[in-house]
């Protein structure tokens, strides 16, 4: 996993769903500014969720 640059969500998510990491990362960072830190409590929790290792 050499992509990460926080935790690693938005890689996993990416990889897991087959989508472009860097659409992945655009949207929670739209999702971040337009939903008042919602998407950011969401992004903790899937940290919390994804696996270490794969």
């Amino acid at each position: 996993m050499r992509d990460t640059v926080l935790l690693g969500v938005c890689s996993w998510l990416a990889r897991r769903f087959d989508l472009d990491t860097r659409g992945v990362r655009i949207a929670f960072v739209i999702g971040a500014l337009l939903s008042f830190g919602t998407v950011i409590i969401a992004y903790l929790i899937l940290a919390l969720v994804k696996p270490k290792y794969e």
